[in-house]
């Protein structure tokens, strides 16, 4: 198989728009509350009004042909608030009105386990010794007890790009989900280690609909590969004049993102 047919011809990275559970996580920092105060599952959390409005502002931007072409292919988390941002992105002009969103489990936000719903505050107060072992561990490395570490997340999504690889090849290909999700798959394609992932996650947190992008590249390597074109790009949020950027940071809670 050709490196011209192994990779996606373009490939974007997006994380979903503002959702209930970020402003409820904020709120809840605010008021040094142990706990997030919302009652539904990580996965059924919706998009906050801004975060329809972010979805739809990088829909039209897209379809206003800022986007370097236009999706194929959507791949989505399946949780609510992906699903919802890719679904409001396609209707507002980012891909054709008939575009299939495609649901695959392996792009699912990074389980907390034991400490999803908990603050900095609630982790401390209920789970002092898993946040020493986040300290002695990193966050690259730490599981907490029903949950996952990055390297969990990363295992999985390998296995969704061996998908890609397999099934679209030469497309143009969107994946929604999360700000692990993204920064996980930059690792992957990027061949980065621990410590510069790490480095670009403490350099600032993932923009709500921010964009990253990769397009395929013949003379990258061997047999082609994909080359980062840009990263965390919220341009198409900033020019809209309803939808404001939102940027919500990844701490050791659950911080349903």
């Amino acid at each position: 198989m050709s490196g011209a047919s192994r990779w996606p011809a373009r490939l974007w990275l997006v994380r979903h728009g503002q959702s209930a559970g970020n402003v409820a996580r904020d709120e809840a920092h605010a008021a040094g509350l142990e706990r997030i105060p919302i009652a539904v599952r990580d996965v059924d959390v919706p998009l906050s009004r801004l975060g329809e409005q972010q979805a739809d502002a990088l829909g039209r931007w897209f379809a206003g042909g800022a986007g370097n072409g236009r999706p194929d292919v959507i791949l989505a988390s399946p949780y609510l608030r992906a699903r919802d941002t890719a679904r409001r992105f396609r209707d507002a002009g980012g891909a054709e009105p008939d575009e299939r969103i495609c649901s695959d489990e392996r792009l699912r936000e990074k389980e907390f386990g034991i400490l999803d719903g908990l603050t900095t505050a609630g982790i401390a107060a209920h789970e002092p010794q898993q946040a020493e072992f986040r300290r002695l561990l990193g966050k690259f490395y730490h599981r907490p007890p029903g949950g996952e570490s990055w390297c969990d997340v990363i295992f999985r999504l390998r296995s969704l790009l061996d998908t890609v690889s397999l099934h679209y090849g030469g497309r143009r290909v969107m994946i929604v989900g999360h700000q692990v999700v993204v920064l996980c798959l930059r690792y992957i394609i990027e061949n980065l280690g621990e410590e510069e992932i790490l480095a670009i996650d403490r350099a600032a947190d993932v923009a709500n609909c921010s964009v990253t992008e990769y397009r395929f590249d013949p003379a990258a390597g061997k047999d082609g590969g994909l080359v980062l074109v840009r990263y965390n790009e919220v341009a198409p949020i900033v020019e809209d004049p309803v939808a404001e950027v939102t940027r919500a940071p990844d701490p050791i809670v659950a911080a349903r993102g």
